[in-house]
């Protein structure tokens, strides 16, 4: 059965480029394709669509309005197409914590990406949400509350010495339960790296926006940072991101080298950094995503001695990487998205 998906956004031009590619898909459907948020509300009444593509910019209400509205009314799977844009990035991170399932910048002329391979990955995304769960996590307390405008402090984790190093993978999904993570996370942490599956004009508004609502400070890497406790690194979306020695410690490291697993930056490449650099001291986890990046690096994590977890499906928007990473046994412990924060820091203490 193909997947039937409504198109909305006030562009003509712009409905009809993406309905195009996606109608080029033996098993997408696109039953129909709306100017405004109004219309397409009669649209999804009358055609009952598996899936919305959803601009932000629209007359009558804007995107972020309507969404609300859908997932508050008739939850289903959108992906945002969302402007590379300062603000568009603002607004997507705001449209995912509203509960759309994945998002996709608007194609541009200018980029090195192809029209053919642009179809190819929103179709992808497309296929992905349809069988997305609409997962909500419970509510988390923070441990620590940081009172507005302050500074937050550089944590010292038993007298400064580094014991352990946390490692994060994930992709569709990843930016709330990255955000559900930290915040069961204290500032005294142990040190953080991740990455999250991202365009690099998306990843600095990501990593300020973290940093707002949790305990440790958290930071888009730029390269050559000293890693230490209280932090937690975001990959920028433009670089791998590796860990290396420096000195007694480890500093961060940045790599324009080719895409692995179609992504730059890539779950396997900082992985293999772990249990190349840091071994048995490394705690590992990969959250939800589509596809199999961070499966590998997970395997040879676990078999260097780092403990490994992988989030469960019931709590995966996308039971993807985690999946590929379990079958192979690079999984140590699945557990929920609730528990992950809690089970990765008492793998740290030990």
């Amino acid at each position: 059965m193909k997947t039937k998906v409504l198109v909305v956004d006030d562009s003509a031009l712009m409905r009809g480029l993406l309905s195009e590619m996606i109608a080029a898909a033996p098993d997408m459907e696109v039953v129909g394709s709306a100017p405004d948020a109004l219309t397409a509300r009669e649209m999804i009444k009358a055609l009952n669509p598996d899936v919305l593509t959803l601009d932000v910019q629209m007359p009558k209400m804007d995107g972020l309005a309507f969404l609300e509205r859908l997932m508050r009314l008739r939850p289903m799977p959108v992906v945002m197409v969302s402007a590379y844009t300062e603000a568009g990035s603002e607004t997507t991170l705001r449209a995912l914590e509203l509960g759309a399932v994945d998002f996709i910048g608007k194609p541009r002329a200018d980029s090195a990406q192809s029209m053919e391979a642009y179809g190819e990955e929103l179709v992808e995304k497309l296929r992905a949400a349809r069988g997305a769960h609409l997962y909500k996590p419970a509510p988390v307390v923070p441990p620590a509350v940081r009172l507005a405008g302050a500074v937050k402090p550089l944590a010292i984790n038993r007298g400064g010495v580094i014991n352990k190093i946390i490692f994060v993978g994930a992709s569709t999904g990843g930016t709330e339960a990255i955000k559900h993570f930290l915040a069961g996370v204290p500032a005294d942490c142990p040190p953080i790296l991740i990455v999250q599956h991202m365009p690099e004009s998306f990843t600095a508004s990501f990593a300020r926006r973290l940093d707002t609502l949790s305990a440790p400070r958290v930071i888009e890497v730029t390269g050559g940072e000293k890693v230490e406790p209280g932090t937690v690194y975001i990959a920028p979306g433009h670089s791998h991101l590796r860990i290396r020695k420096a000195g007694p410690g480890y500093a961060t490291e940045l790599l324009a080298t080719p895409p692995v697993n179609r992504h730059r930056p890539s779950v396997d490449v900082l992985f293999d950094s772990a249990a190349e650099m840091v071994g048995r001291q490394a705690v590992a986890t990969i959250l939800t995503g589509m596809g199999k990046d961070g499966a590998q690096g997970l395997l040879r994590l676990r078999q260097a001695g780092a403990r490994t977890f992988g989030q469960d499906e019931a709590s995966c928007v996308v039971y993807g990487m985690p999946r590929e990473a379990f079958l192979i046994g690079a999984v140590e412990e699945q557990c929920s998205l609730d528990d992950m924060a809690r089970k990765v820091l008492a793998a740290a203490n030990r």
